[in-house]
């Protein structure tokens, strides 16, 4: 597909996306919810009908081009076809669901069996740009920032979907104040002058829950691509919008620790070059970009939340174990180096002119 086709597939992609979000937040701050038929539900199923739309009429075109079969199906659009269908039944399941069983307001809401098959079948047709770029021939080992961005942006929001349905360990939802009262070890109490806040293990579960979740899929990309100066630093960006939303934004000095971890990835992308054939600075890039991330994590809790924790051991452990578990994800990612494809001859013919 040309770059523009994968260009506004991600662009109907963030409607769709940022349709979850709101619908996120309702669920998350209003008391009460009561029917299927929502503003915000319009948004979301409205994100899904455009990006379909653009998909089918995509095949269309082959069509009526002459192709037939699955050679009338893009690179990489054949997952986000097959989930149309998918996704509009578990849509329809959903809404008998909240019609008979009610609208759920607890962490059951992520637990529902019509949820989930939404989020699956809704994680296949955003990623549709980035299966296109996967072995797009005019991408290459070195692509520019504007020809990776819609693959960026689709696999960035497919870790949001992730990150709701893990909501319970997302170390972005919390607060300056609760992080250091939590590393403080400050108990939960409804007396005294203890402050009240999440307990330690509490926020270190969420701490590697988050980790693993925001470097996986920027690891998977490592591997593939020397990816350009920025690139960490937008699916960072797109990554917070999603807690962001579910909290209303009222941590937003965390959610901006995530925004200079991403800039601090992308200067030791620069600095490393990991690659799937350079291992060593592959997991060196895994261990250091994890270790940089949460070490800021703590360091703006601190500075906007009332000081240093009170327990030396936790916030200067707490960045040293994400790391090592960065270090952990990029050995399994990578656990021998890969021999570097040939280049294609048109490809190669294409540089050389």
């Amino acid at each position: 597909m040309s770059l523009r086709t994968d260009q506004v597939m991600a662009l109907l992609g963030i409607w769709f996306g940022v349709g979850l979000m709101i619908d996120a937040w309702a669920h998350s701050n209003l008391a009460e919810l009561e029917t299927f038929f929502t503003p915000w539900h319009a948004v979301f199923y409205s994100g899904f009908a455009v990006v379909s739309g653009w998909i089918i009429w995509q095949v269309w075109r082959n069509v009526r081009a002459g192709r037939q079969g699955l050679a009338a199906v893009p690179n990489g659009y054949l997952a986000g076809l097959v989930a149309i269908p998918a996704f509009a039944a578990f849509g329809f399941a959903d809404m008998m669901w909240h019609t008979i069983l009610g609208i759920e307001t607890t962490i059951d809401i992520l637990f529902s069996p019509s949820h989930l098959g939404l989020i699956v079948t809704m994680m296949l047709i955003i990623t549709t740009p980035v299966r296109s770029a996967w072995n797009a021939p005019d991408v290459g080992a070195h692509p520019s920032l504007g020809r990776l961005l819609p693959a960026l942006i689709g696999l960035a929001f497919a870790t949001t979907l992730v990150s709701l349905f893990l909501s319970y360990g997302d170390a972005m939802q919390y607060r300056s104040e609760g992080i250091v009262q939590a590393f403080s070890l400050m108990e939960e109490s409804s007396a005294g002058p203890r402050p009240v806040g999440p307990g330690a293990d509490r926020v270190a579960i969420a701490m590697v829950v988050t980790n693993v979740i925001m470097l996986s899929p920027v690891l998977l990309l490592v591997r593939r691509w020397l990816l350009p100066f920025g690139s960490v630093t937008v699916m960072y960006t797109i990554m917070v919008l999603m807690p962001g939303a579910q909290v209303e934004f009222r941590n937003a000095p965390i959610l901006l620790s995530f925004v200079a971890g991403g800039f601090v990835s992308d200067l030791l992308i620069r600095w490393l070059r990991p690659s799937g054939e350079r291992r060593a600075a592959y997991w060196a890039f895994a261990g250091l970009s994890a270790f940089a991330t949460w070490s800021l994590y703590i360091g703006v809790a601190s500075a906007t939340g009332g000081g240093l924790p009170a327990t030396p051991e936790l916030w200067t452990g707490a960045p040293v174990i994400a790391g090592l578990i960065g270090l952990a994800l990029g050995a399994l990612l990578l656990p021998n180096a890969v021999t570097a494809e040939p280049v294609r001859p048109s490809v190669a013919d294409a540089e050389r002119a």
